[in-house]
């Protein structure tokens, strides 16, 4: 019966097929006239006559609401479980698999359900980097949403698009989608939970709205986040092995013990994510972001990254931006032992974050009037690398820092070196070698080239 979407619809589909009038269906309790209305969609059958029409109709009062049995609803439920899971904690190639499944297996008898899937289906293929293919997934389920709103709300859908269009270039779409997603959290009030943290993230990789970013860091009282990976893997072997036995309802409760194990982790990560960027966003535009909030900030992401993630590329890039923090704040010897801290993790990683550290130790060498020039030969060494795309923020951020290597190479009495980072800066922005005589000398301090100056 698929395409049935609709009470009134599973009603009739099961009469024909067994070969019922509306009268016969009707017995003597109901008129004809009444059934004829509730297969119509005029009327909505109250508890008392679903029951007694899915007793006539041989079927389940749970087939007649939803289309499904209760047991392919604990089947389904269990399915977009385990597809959940993957994503998390998995591989997301086999979760926009089970995604998939889910979302035909639902069809048009359970378009709120296969909307879900549909979903998860696109937030696992962003996760393997095919953007353009999560696009648009995600731009299908918007229209979808705008005429039934009732299957998926809209709100999460203009996040994850704001997100992909951002990451792709397309940032007036982004900008655009961010504006809109900010607007409904504001008419909702929304600035705690997991929703709240994404669209923080995004608007701060964005570096837009951060009067709201710090909002929601400010709001959201992490616990005390702790790795609960071993606890998710246990309860998912446990929830295959109860779905081996074929035990679907208790594999589906042991699938979401699994989710929400991880939630606190999920929450954490998205939080650091926001709070790293709003504080790096401090020390090159002091005038949008406070120092002082800053560095509360800069030190919670190193804490919770020390906790969850010890000794990784990311708590390597939480400490430099504490350094960097620290710099602009004016508490030099405070600055120096992150810095130092965050070189020994990344020992033969390349990149914007080791080059990061490098930098602001060669700021801390000139305030003390000390040699600089090795530190920053270094730094360019790193940026200049072919693979210094890892673990880097955006093209901007390395535009940044050759920038800042350019004032520090004009502080050392090197104008040659200074001139010759500026170009570079430009360079990594897209700005062609025809525009650098003229444009290398105006460059602003804070270098706010954004990806529509490469586009044009």
């Amino acid at each position: 019966m698929a395409g049935q979407t609709t009470i009134g619809d599973r009603i009739r589909g099961l009469r024909l097929s067994r070969h019922m009038s509306q009268a016969q269906l009707a017995g003597p309790d109901l008129s004809d006239s009444y059934v004829s209305l509730i297969e119509s969609g005029k009327r909505t059958p109250t508890p008392v006559v679903m029951r007694l029409l899915a007793e006539r109709l041989g079927c389940g009062v749970e087939f007649l609401l939803h289309g499904i049995e209760p047991h392919q609803r604990v089947d389904t439920a269990l399915a977009l479980r385990q597809a959940e899971l993957e994503l998390c904690h998995g591989d997301p190639a086999v979760a926009a698999g089970l995604f998939a499944d889910t979302a035909r297996a639902a069809g048009d008898d359970n378009a709120a359900l296969a909307a879900r899937a549909r979903f998860g289906q696109a937030r696992a293929l962003e996760a393997q980097g095919e953007t353009g293919q999560a696009v648009e997934a995600y731009e299908l389920l918007r229209r979808e949403a705008a005429a039934h709103p009732e299957r998926l709300a809209d709100l999460p859908l203009a996040v994850a698009l704001c997100r992909c269009y951002y990451r792709a270039g397309d940032t007036l779409r982004a900008r655009d989608l961010g504006m809109d997603a900010l607007a409904q959290a504001d008419r909702l009030g929304l600035d705690q939970g997991d929703l709240a943290l994404e669209l923080a993230a995004v608007l701060a990789e964005m570096e837009i709205a951060l009067a709201y970013v710090e909002r929601v860091l400010t709001a959201s009282h992490l616990p005390d986040t702790v790795d609960r990976d071993s606890e998710v893997l246990g309860l998912w072997r446990a929830g295959k092995a109860a779905a081996a036995e074929e035990d679907s309802a208790l594999a589906a409760r042991l699938a979401a013990d699994a989710v929400a194990a991880g939630r606190p982790a999920r929450m954490a990560v998205r939080y650091v994510r926001s709070a790293m960027r709003w504080a790096w966003i401090a020390t090159v535009r002091p005038e949008d972001a406070g120092l002082d909030r800053a560095g509360e900030f800069a030190a919670s992401a190193v804490e919770i990254l020390s906790r969850l993630s010890p000794g990784t590329i990311e708590h390597a890039r939480a400490l430099v931006v504490l350094s960097r923090v620290r710099l602009r704040s004016g508490d030099a010897e405070a600055a120096a032992e992150p810095a130092e801290q965050a070189l020994g993790l990344l020992a033969g990683v390349r990149g914007t974050v080791p080059a990061m550290a490098y930098v602001v130790l060669a700021e801390l060498a000139l305030a003390r009037s000390k040699d600089g020039g090795p530190a920053l030969e270094r730094a360019q060494e790193l940026l200049a690398d072919p693979v210094a795309s890892v673990a880097s923020f955006v093209d901007r951020d390395s535009a940044r820092l050759w920038r800042e290597i350019g004032d520090l190479w004009g502080r050392a009495g090197a104008p040659e070196r200074q001139t010759n980072a500026y170009r570079s800066a430009l360079e990594t922005v897209g700005v062609g070698s025809r525009w650098r005589e003229v444009v290398v000398p105006a460059i602003p301090a804070h270098l706010g080239v954004s990806h529509e100056s490469r586009a044009g």
